[in-house]
């Protein structure tokens, strides 16, 4: 049995992959995404990632696509105390920012698609910096107290803003942000080391990357010479173009044949062992591609391979 991990200060206890579920109602459709959730929980998996937004750039979708199949899952398997449920506002088209009157209404509406009464990990999806923290975390607050919402978090924010935050939660005794979600892998580094890393760090707060293979890069299937039919190859095939790219392949290769795993797994376990991190983020189309993220909670790197892919990603 895999163990959980603590996400953060909260009560929250997560498996080491969180399922993206940016999928869900875009590349995969309801039956498959069933599919998907269903061979994510029979591996011990109770960690999904979605958002109010996706996938609203999806010609014909309006937004709440994915929360809308993950509530018809929820509902037809009665597992929702098994699932640790996170969702994201400020990006959804007719719920657009952080204001307080938004987050509430925003949140209400996620609950509506989600089919439930409370989400358990509810981010800031962008940072508004023009509205004042206090708004926001004072929205926050109100959703906590109604049992709308477990806990909070935030994503794509400064360390400024996030400081000021968690200044304010602390001042005032209200609802404080559990965790983050950054952009952080081995080909994208600097999005999360640093001052935001050591913020998280000095305030015990849990990082859940997104991108956490590079838009597919990170599971070597990439390769000089090769095309990939997929969404993301554009942004996945330029990482070759860069030495950091070639070398961080390398290592992923030289490591995955030493582990016989898989080199997506690979680059989630160096992502798992990082500082702060409790869980990256990965999603799958299909139940074939889920055993390789999977295996990141299997997979143990020793110091010496964790060191070489550090320096190959320096």
């Amino acid at each position: 049995m895999t163990s959980l991990r603590k996400l953060g200060s909260s009560d929250l206890e997560v498996f080491p992959l969180a399922l993206g579920g940016n999928v869900f109602g875009w590349t995969a459709d309801r039956d498959r995404s069933f599919a998907v959730l269903d061979a994510y929980t029979a591996a011990g998996g109770n960690f999904v990632d979605t958002a109010d937004v996706y996938s609203a750039w999806v010609d014909g979708n309006s937004g709440g696509e994915s929360e809308t199949v993950l509530g018809q899952w929820l509902a037809s398997r009665g597992n929702r105390d098994d699932v640790v449920l996170a969702t994201k506002v400020s990006q959804h088209p007719q719920y657009p920012g952080l204001s307080a009157a938004n987050i509430k209404a925003a949140a209400d509406a996620s609950l509506r698609r989600l089919g439930t009464d409370h989400i358990d990990l509810y981010y800031t999806h962008f940072d508004q910096p023009e509205v004042p923290v206090e708004e926001i975390i004072g929205a926050l607050d109100e959703l906590v107290k109604a049992g709308k919402v477990r806990h909070i978090a935030a994503s794509n924010i400064s360390a400024e803003r996030l400081a000021a935050s968690l200044e304010f939660s602390d001042r005032e005794g209200l609802a404080r942000y559990v965790a983050l979600q950054p952009h952080y892998n081995l080909v994208s580094r600097d999005t999360y080391e640093g001052e935001l890393l050591d913020l998280a760090e000095r305030s015990g707060l849990a990082a859940v990357p997104y991108y956490a293979l590079a838009s597919g890069f990170l599971t070597g299937k990439y390769r000089p010479g090769t095309s990939v039919d997929s969404p993301r190859a554009g942004g996945a095939a330029k990482h070759l173009e860069t030495e950091r790219g070639r070398r961080v392949l390398a290592a992923l290769d030289e490591i995955a044949e030493a582990h016989d795993a898989p080199v997506a797994t690979v680059a989630l376990a160096w992502l798992a062992a990082r500082p702060t991190v409790a869980a990256p983020i990965a999603s799958a189309r299909t139940v074939e591609q889920l055993p390789a993220l999977l295996g990141v909670a299997e997979l143990r790197l020793t110091e010496d391979e964790v060191g070489r892919l550090t320096r190959a990603s320096a």
